[in-house]
């Protein structure tokens, strides 16, 4: 029995969102062309992959136990075509957001598989990013994805790939630096801040209106040394980080719970002409978050902003059989 490959990426794609529409939207399909292929790998394979039920999809026992072979055979197809096409350039991969420490999330990845060619390269912001992206300039780019002042141009496509739990990080001296757990309303007394323009801190600003707190903007970026020696010195400011990023022993980060602020950090890349490593690294980034836990949403316990709810449905890990 020869497996298509379409078919069976397809159906991982199904499984992964548990959600035929936001797959069909993954693989620039439309619904009813990957409703089809689906139901062809059922026929092909003699079995059902899925219980359809109303609005409702979930996997079969039969899909459950296909799922991860298949993974495992797309990987390998991705591979054997990267080999086969492989030239001497590497994937230039743009980052962004560097004061939240985006390279420990690069570094876990590539750990996976650290015999892929990938080149990273710095970057001001998301508004760089595309612009280098649709000049040919760049190969994908990872950092916060958000609303810019006009929307992301036709022929780019970006993942969801982690988010982040915040933390509350201040100086020792801060009357709050004692606390193992602070909500997002204990800060109402104090000033968050950040070394930059508002402007360029859109998750911080949706974080300060949602839950009423006042910020304090000013001087320049310069680094993550820079900032924390700044929250050591003015014990009236508190800032946030994501709850990994190490912080010295002089400065506390205390995690934010009621609710659970996420940082979320998404891939974008060009639809077509993709760099023959792309395929790879995205299944690296899956594997990354399905072990890891990455993707993990409840809205009872974490907070994202309302638009990017909107644009981007999160997809929570498939349940795996046991």
């Amino acid at each position: 029995m020869d497996l298509d490959l379409a078919q069976v990426r397809a159906f991982v794609a199904t499984a992964e969102h548990l959600h035929f529409g936001r797959a069909a939207g993954e693989l620039f399909l439309t619904q009813q062309a990957l409703s089809k292929r689906v139901a062809r790998l059922e026929d092909v394979l003699g079995v059902r992959l899925f219980d359809r039920t109303g609005h409702s999809v979930r996997l079969t026992a039969a899909g459950e136990r296909f799922l991860e072979p298949a993974r495992r055979a797309l990987a390998a197809a991705d591979d054997a075509i990267m080999a086969a096409r492989r030239d001497d350039r590497p994937l230039r991969l743009d980052v962004w957001g560097h004061l939240f420490d985006p390279m420990r999330t690069i570094r876990r990845v590539v750990a996976r598989r650290p015999d892929l060619p990938i080149e990273p390269n710095l970057k001001r912001g998301l508004s760089e990013v595309v612009t280098a992206l649709r000049r040919g300039d760049g190969d994908v780019g990872f950092g916060r994805v958000h609303a810019l002042d006009e929307p992301l141009p036709d022929g780019l496509a970006h993942r969801l790939v982690r988010l982040a739990p915040m933390a509350v990080v201040m100086g020792e001296a801060h009357p709050l630096a004692g606390a193992e757990a602070l909500r997002p309303a204990d800060l109402g007394g104090t000033t968050v801040w950040f070394p930059a323009e508002i402007g360029k801190l859109d998750f911080l600003d949706r974080f300060l209106a949602e839950f009423g707190l006042s910020g304090e903007f000013g001087g320049v970026n310069l680094g993550l040394d820079y900032f924390l020696d700044h929250l050591r010195e003015e014990p009236r400011h508190v800032s946030l980080l994501p709850a990994d990023v190490a912080v010295p022993a002089d400065v506390r980060s205390v995690p934010l719970t009621e609710p659970v602020p996420l940082y979320s950090w998404s891939l974008i890349w060009r639809a077509r002409e993709q760099h023959p490593v792309l395929r790879s690294l995205l299944a690296e980034f899956a594997a990354a978050a399905r072990e890891h836990g990455w993707l993990e949403y409840d809205p009872a316990v974490h907070w994202l902003p309302a638009t990017e709810l909107d644009a981007r449905p999160v997809r929570r890990p498939v349940p795996r059989p046991g």
